[in-house]
């Protein structure tokens, strides 16, 4: 090899080492990353609290509330409520001065948007911002958002978010992966605008073709296939730390009325339900579903009465926690609808879905009525104070799983678990 060859060689030699080096060492040109850099690690998303940290936070945050505020956990409802100068259906989309007097007044554990609520992304995101800094304690913020032709937010050009065809054509696909990604699509985009439940989805299977309350919400008429996409969904949407709401239970896929409109009751067995509809439920709570609706349905021939299942200690106590071991939250279904209305008073109402085992009580007809009709047999010891509390833990457990009251604020660590 000649002399001149063998010194480029070497020139060449160090010319790349002396680059490389500079990559690693830092230079002012240095474009290196570490994988795991200290400002990577300071923006990465809070570790969740799995179920029995949550409820040990829970424990140790409900010691410092009044009774007040227990009793207010156990209503969700929607903004008419907070502010009913305007009529029950009036279409608030801004915060008020009357709505921070109730939600200081009535401590309300969350609150219910529709399409009528919301008109485009910076309104929406505004008026849940000023809901949230407005309660003491963080509030659930809730929306029908099941896909097909319930979709608060989806059927809203404006608001920007992906659109699903309906449950019965996703469910004809038997496409499991897709529903997983629906799930999880669907989370991202209502938590980005400041949701952090939804109350879907839809676990009816339809047994019936009469059945309109329903229809095409469902994913379809073979329990073991509903059954797998309702747990696909409620992985993907929970997922992204916003909580899934299995409904209506306990399965009104057979019915041939509306709750919307006038008393329903369905002619099922105790057999038939655990044939068909309690499957997809039985699936939803196997994947960690947080929360179960229950209808205002009557099961007469399981229950021998015309009493609303959101009212029936059999159907949520016996028959949801025991028998299903559903340990979530359960919420009934709206109080507003008539099957409740045109029997019941909102007091009545309330209670009886307090008594009957229910932990929220979903969009009363008249929150004044309601909570004070709930405090006052706080108070007079008709509903215990262990009963309360029950209630109150699931609810702020929830709550701490899914960061929407943040687990720094309370120290876990020395709190003891009762077995």
């Amino acid at each position: 090899m000649e002399k001149s060859s063998f010194i480029k060689i070497i020139c060449s030699l160090v010319l790349c080492i002396c680059l490389t080096g500079c990559a690693i060492t830092g230079g002012d040109n240095d474009v290196y990353v570490p994988e795991k850099s200290p400002e990577a690690e300071e923006t990465k998303e809070p570790a969740r609290l799995n179920r029995d940290e949550a409820m040990k936070a829970a424990m140790s945050y409900m010691e410092n509330m009044t009774v007040e505020e227990k009793a207010g956990q156990l209503f969700i409802v929607n903004l008419e409520q907070l502010d009913s100068r305007n009529g029950n259906f009036y279409e608030w989309k801004k915060f008020t001065k009357v709505m921070k007097k109730s939600i200081e007044k009535y401590h309300i554990g969350g609150v219910i948007l529709f399409s009528r609520n919301i008109a485009y992304r910076k309104q929406t995101k505004r008026l849940i911002n000023r809901l949230k800094k407005n309660s003491t304690i963080p509030l659930f913020v809730t929306v029908d958002e099941e896909g097909g032709d319930v979709a608060r937010i989806g059927g809203n050009e404006k608001m920007g978010t992906t659109v699903f065809p309906t449950m019965e054509e996703i469910g004809n696909k038997e496409n499991v992966s897709y529903v997983y990604k629906m799930g999880e699509t669907i989370g991202s985009e209502i938590k980005e605008l400041g949701f952090n439940v939804d109350f879907a989805p839809v676990a009816d299977v339809r047994t019936s073709e009469l059945n309109l309350e329903i229809g095409s919400r469902s994913f379809g008429e073979k329990p073991d296939e509903v059954a797998k996409m309702v747990s696909a969904f409620v992985e993907g949407i929970q997922k992204q730390d916003v909580s899934a709401a299995l409904k209506h239970f306990p399965g009104q896929g057979s019915s041939c009325g509306d709750t919307h409109i006038g008393s329903v009751n369905i002619d099922s067995s105790i057999t038939s339900l655990r044939k068909n509809d309690f499957v997809p439920f039985e699936a939803g709570i196997e994947s960690g579903a947080d929360f179960v609706m229950v209808s205002h349905i009557s099961v007469s021939k399981v229950t021998e009465t015309a009493q609303p299942a959101s009212m029936s200690g059999l159907i949520m106590e016996t028959i949801l926690r025991d028998e299903l071991g559903f340990k979530g939250i359960v919420i009934t279904d709206a109080m507003d609808m008539a099957s409740i209305t045109d029997i019941y008073t909102p007091a009545e109402a309330a209670y009886g879905a307090i008594s009957g085992g229910a932990d929220i009580v979903l969009m009363p007809q008249d929150i004044d009525m309601a909570y004070n009709e709930i405090l006052s047999k706080i108070k007079d010891g008709t509903i215990s104070e262990e009963r309360l509390n029950a209630s109150v833990l699931r609810i702020l457990t929830v709550k701490f799983m899914r960061n929407i009251i943040p687990k720094q604020d309370i120290s876990i660590n020395n709190i003891p678990m009762d077995e």
